[in-house]
């Protein structure tokens, strides 16, 4: 099997409390291809969420808050079948390590969802029920 993938973000941040408080919107989309290799079958998938977040500085370069990402998957890469959605939420932090280097840390667990075709209150098949991200930054 191999399988390519990509992601397009549009990323806003903004002071919503100079010097307090940061509010961030992002926009995703994620197409994703599988071919198989013995068979030549492939597969077309693609992922668009919305996420937004919102941040308190409660020391001098350390940030804390909230953030809730809504996710939707479907068959094709042109979001042809929806084939589930799912809400998540969790805590989000955010460490200026130096000027020109940062670390954003947060965990978040799917409060709602649903898989296409089910009743079931989470869409386990196509999302986590949890999730950890921890993200390095540098600026250059």
């Amino acid at each position: 099997m191999r399988n390519y993938g990509t992601e397009f973000r549009l990323a806003v941040d903004r002071e919503v409390i100079p010097n307090v408080a940061v509010a961030a919107i992002n926009l995703i989309y994620q197409p994703e291809w599988t071919r198989f290799v013995g068979t030549g079958a492939a597969e077309q998938e693609s992922t668009v969420g919305a996420a937004f977040g919102l941040m308190a500085q409660v020391r001098p370069g350390i940030f804390l808050g909230g953030e809730a990402r809504y996710f939707r998957k479907y068959e094709g890469i042109g979001l042809e079948e929806l084939a589930g959605q799912a809400l998540l939420i969790g805590p989000t932090a955010y460490f200026q390590l130096s000027e020109r280097s940062r670390l954003t840390a947060s965990w978040s667990v799917q409060a709602w969802g649903r898989q296409a075709g089910s009743k079931a209150a989470l869409d386990l098949i196509n999302f986590e029920r949890h999730q950890a991200r921890l993200v390095f930054g540098v600026n250059f």
